[in-house]
């Protein structure tokens, strides 16, 4: 039985689509963005117009009808041109919207899914603390009708945006017979007292996406804004990490993709000893090695996406695609670096911006090193 890769209609257009948009308009505006590390409102207004926001989300909260091979499909050929925009659609979309959709009330998805789906709002995810990585020491404490929190996040997508909306936040809001925590998720609204965001972080790259550190201290909200099952907080940031490995390896294809890209142009264009440096093998097999593992890439990530929006166990096939594609990302924005040699160097050209951008990628939403335990988990040696 033959296997066929190619994208339907309806998602090959949306690719082309994003395509497009992602060359004329990030790809002129985002050095500038980039260098002054400040937040492309007006880029990402824009996507909420396309409606990148809302792609997996029913239209009925007022999504697209897509799916998570949808997302992926826009992340891939955002990340192409920057990863900066994406990872700002990824975080708004995977981490901050898709709690609200899998664990919340009927009533939550009406409140909070159509702003989020229209880029209107940004949500975001506070899981990593300062002393613990995943481990929640922020606590919650019922106080008649509401959830008192105090603790402390860091490393947080999207928290302080001046169209931030949300955070939901995991927290320790009590104990099990045996003493290990009852990890639950609470939405915290923007602006809510003692809810404090700090300044944004100073980072090696993605200088155009909003990371900061967030600060709880006595901060009061209803107890409605539990999300999902007391208790089974835990569980659903595992269901919300999977499917996010998901897109950020879609996100780490783009920048591979984007690697090879900038330096076939380059290899064209470039001239030494009278002739165009693509003309000499050793770049020639560089660019091969590149477009081999962006290749390779995508058709593992896709089979994930596949395997999550069918309905099937997608934890192993998550880790392999987040694991191979992060690390050939790395590989593939130093092999980008060399060929274009001491230009590869200077902020003006989009490599150096990709090598900037590509170490986080093995590092955040699960290092390589847990993607490995889970993947020999999955194969039963654990």
């Amino acid at each position: 039985m033959s296997l066929d890769h190619r994208l339907p209609d309806e998602l090959e257009e949306l690719r082309r689509t994003v395509e497009a948009f992602a060359h004329d308009v990030v790809a002129p505006k985002i050095g500038e963005y980039y260098e002054q590390h400040a937040f492309p409102y007006e880029i990402v207004q824009e996507m909420g117009r396309m409606g990148l926001f809302g792609l997996p989300f029913p239209e009925e909260y007022g999504g697209m009808g897509g799916d998570y091979l949808a997302l992926g499909i826009a992340l891939e050929e955002l990340a192409r041109v920057d990863s900066s925009v994406a990872i700002t659609l990824e975080a708004g979309v995977s981490l901050g919207a898709m709690p609200v959709y899998h664990f919340g009330t009927e009533e939550q998805k009406r409140a909070w899914l159509p702003k989020l789906c229209s880029g209107e709002m940004l949500g975001a995810f506070g899981l990593t603390e300062p002393d613990g990585g995943s481990d929640a020491g922020t606590t919650a404490v019922r106080d008649g009708g509401d959830w008192v929190i105090n603790g402390s996040k860091c490393f947080i997508t999207n928290s302080g945006t001046d169209i931030t909306g949300l955070v939901t936040v995991t927290a320790v809001t009590g104990r099990k017979d045996d003493g290990s925590p009852l990890i639950s998720s609470i939405i915290v609204p923007s602006g809510t007292p003692g809810f404090t965001v700090g300044a944004p972080y100073s980072k090696v790259g993605w200088n155009a996406s909003d990371t900061r550190e967030l600060s709880f201290s006595d901060v009061r909200v209803p107890a409605a804004n539990l999300l999902g099952e007391e208790g089974r907080g835990y569980a659903q940031f595992l269901r919300i990490l999977d499917e996010g490995r998901i897109a950020i390896a879609a996100l780490a294809t783009g920048l591979a993709q984007g690697c090879v890209d900038e330096s076939v142009r380059y290899a064209k264009e470039r001239h030494a000893f009278g002739r165009a440096i693509g003309t000499n093998q050793a770049i020639q097999f560089k660019l091969a090695d590149m477009e081999m593992r962006a290749h390779t890439s995508r058709l593992s990530w896709r089979h994930a996406a596949s395997k999550l929006v069918h309905g099937e166990p997608f934890k192993k096939e998550a880790a392999l695609a987040k694991l191979y594609s992060s690390e050939i990302a790395v590989d593939n924005a130093r092999e980008a670096t060399q060929i274009h040699g001491g230009y590869g160097f200077m902020n003006e050209y989009p490599v150096a911006r990709m090598w900037r951008d590509a170490k986080i990628l093995e590092i955040g939403e699960g290092t390589s090193e847990v993607q490995r335990m889970l993947i020999a988990r999955e194969l039963g040696v654990v």
